[in-house]
């Protein structure tokens, strides 16, 4: 099942980067082939969260953990059925969303690379195989959030998003060294084990990253931002990839939070805080985009607290139910959108009545996402509570409940209502006003899971999820917590729904607040000061650095030719000099030798020569010549002697 795994994650990756270097060539078949390719990967998803295999890559071989590894076990196995399933439903609604004319590879091959890096991103086992699938789904998201680049606003929007994540993902890097150094590993399993300072930075590095992909206090704002993105993204971004990220990470670092305490407890408080002030926030939207953003992130502050409080199993639950809860809303408000022409609640009046295939599933996943039993964020949430210990924890954490069913009740208070006349289309407005058959399929598959999902209020099936999470002895909600929560729940949306009704200048008063401006959030933690800081150092680059480079440059440059001149005209002329007179002594050398040395030579040579001829003369043979020439001798000495005494 190896094999399965390694499939899992490449044949998507792969797809997805050969549509987006085909290009436009490819737009009449990316749409099939996305469908197809995440479809294979709901089947693959399901091999491997069966088999539970493992696979790894050398990375970095001198260190422990070092290696690309990719592990199933309990969490990621959900998980890896959960971004397979909503990824193929929502890439169905993409294909019909998505105009006539659109770039649909470019697309497609975005959304695929992105399913990709989230579908490693909860089977990575090591920080550099997290770290890899963490930095794509970053630059994919900002991708798809500006994929309509070319209208006002839409990079910026996407800029925005991918400046504030990024800030947040440096936390991992840090984490990451504070890992490798307090035990001299990087594989995720090890980081428990970390303890004293090195343990609180590589916990304050997990933090900050989380909270940040997740959108959670103070790092909310970019999920507006990232509204200008196309609605098939919402979708996929809000349920179960990339804001789902920072959840699942917590929920993985679980053992390393509560190791150090205090970490454990600010993730519980940040995640409550968030689901009650992002609440409030959605509460006082007008755009309906916007009211969903906003939810987003304080349904995934149940995760982050469940995460503070141990509460494995029903963080993880809650993930899941929220995912096909809010992939199907943002379903229904990107057909809305194509079809009205407009996203404002004010437009939308009556939108469920209009288009009832969308319009019913629409409202079975707003019912869920207030927590009316015996839908399915009702029993998640009851299952995260059920893990917090304090009252004051408790109190917030049932304010933010509250006050899900209060914008929930906001949304079904207006697309349920009857249109006026203003409300109805006629044939010269624009949009669609035709909501597409795999549309309808998908919304309504979504809100079957989640209806459906309320089954984990059942202790048997609540008890098999501990089981696989391996979270066996986490508290389980009592009847009468589930009682409390779902009559809280049904009260607050019956209430919105007639306060809406009755007194719409409470809802005008709210819409007119700061929390209709995300709460000034947006101001909090903008981009503007990190790109003027940008600016500056550009600036900075340009007039100062850059200059003296360039003026080094010329120095160096004039240096140059004047070393070249002296080499020239110096250097080169004595080398030049002194080679014509070194081949003018030698050849002078060359007939001296010639001339007097080998002459020498010859004429001693030929007098050697003449002096053995000369001395061979006598040699004849003959006896009586010899004695002659003895006789001769011997005078020859006589006479010397006498002439020397």
């Amino acid at each position: 099942m190896t094999a399965a795994l390694a499939a899992l994650v490449l044949l998507p990756a792969v797809t997805g980067a050969a549509l987006l270097i085909a290009g436009r060539r490819a737009d009449r078949v990316a749409g099939p082939a996305a469908v197809g390719i995440t479809g294979v990967a709901v089947v693959l998803a399901a091999l491997s969260a069966a088999a539970r295999p493992s696979i790894s890559a050398p990375f970095l071989g001198i260190v422990d953990g070092g290696d690309l590894r990719l592990v199933v076990d309990g969490l990621s196995a959900v998980l890896v059925l959960l971004v397979a399933g909503i990824a193929l439903l929502v890439t169905v609604f993409a294909v019909a969303d998505l105009p006539v004319g659109a770039a649909r590879a470019r697309f497609s091959g975005f959304v695929l690379l992105f399913v990709a890096a989230m579908l490693a991103t909860v089977t990575a086992a090591t920080l550099p195989a997290l770290l890899l699938a963490w930095e794509v789904m970053g630059a994919t998201s900002y991708a798809l959030i500006g994929f309509r680049w070319d209208e006002p606003g839409k990079l910026a929007a996407g800029t925005r998003a991918f400046v504030t994540t990024r800030a947040g993902d440096l936390g991992l890097y840090v984490a990451a060294g504070a890992a490798l150094a307090a035990t001299g590993s990087l594989a995720l399993a090890d980081l428990g084990a970390a303890d004293g300072g090195w343990a609180d930075l590589a916990a304050a590095g997990v933090l900050v990253a989380a909270l940040g992909k997740s959108a959670q206090l103070p790092f909310s704002a970019w999920l507006s931002a990232a509204m200008q993105g196309p609605s098939p993204v919402s979708a996929l971004l809000h349920s179960a990839t990339m804001v789902a990220a920072g959840g699942y990470l917590l929920l993985r670092m679980q053992p390393l939070l509560a190791g150090t305490g205090w970490a454990a407890t600010t993730a519980a408080w940040v995640g409550a805080l968030t689901a009650l002030v992002l609440g409030a926030v959605a509460v006082a939207q007008t755009d309906l985009k916007q009211l969903l953003a906003a939810s987003t992130a304080a349904q995934i502050g149940f995760v982050v607290l469940a995460a503070g409080a141990g509460a494995t199993a029903g963080g993880t639950a809650h993930l899941v139910g929220h995912a096909a809860v809010k992939a199907g809303l943002f379903v229904a408000a990107g057909a809305w959108l194509s079809a009205l022409g407009t996203k404002q609640l004010a437009g939308l009046r009556g939108a469920a009545r209009r288009y009832p295939g969308v319009g019913a599933a629409a409202t079975v996943a707003a019912l869920a996402l207030a927590g009316v039993p015996p839908l399915s964020l009702w029993a998640t949430k009851d299952q995260v509570l059920a893990g917090v210990e304090g009252t004051a924890l408790t109190v917030v954490g049932l304010a933010a409940a509250v006050l899900s069913a209060v914008y929930a009740g906001k949304i079904l208070a207006v697309v349920l209502a009857r249109p006026t006349g203003e409300e109805v289309l006629d044939e010269e407005e624009p949009g669609t006003r035709h909501v597409p058959l795999p549309t309808r399929v998908a919304a309504g598959v979504l809100a079957v899971f989640a209806a459906g999902l309320g089954v984990l209020a059942l202790p048997a099936v609540a008890d098999a999820l501990r089981t696989v999470l391996d979270a066996e002895g986490e508290p389980s909600p009592g009847l009468g917590e589930l009682l409390l929560s779902g009559g809280l729940a049904v009260a607050a949306l019956a209430l919105t729904v007639l306060v809406g009704r009755a007194r719409p200048a409470v809802g005008m008063a709210l819409e007119r607040s700061p929390l209709a401006a995300w709460a000034g959030l947006g101001h909090l933690l903008s981009p503007r000061p990190a790109l003027a800081v940008a600016r500056v150092l550009a600036a900075v680059d340009d007039r100062g650095i850059d200059r003296v480079v360039r003026g080094a440059g010329t120095v160096v440059r004039r240096v140059a030719g004047l070393a070249a001149r002296a080499d020239d005209g110096g250097i080169d002329r004595a080398v030049t000099a002194v080679v014509a007179g070194t081949r003018r002594v030698a050849a002078a050398s060359a007939r001296t030798d010639d001339g007097l040395v080998d002459g020498a030579v010859r004429g001693i040579a030929r007098a050697v020569r003449r002096a053995g001829d000369a001395a061979r003369r006598p040699q004849t043979g003959l006896l009586h010549q010899y004695y002659a020439q003895t006789a001769a001798g011997l005078g020859f000495l006589l006479v010397l002697l006498l002439v020397v005494r």
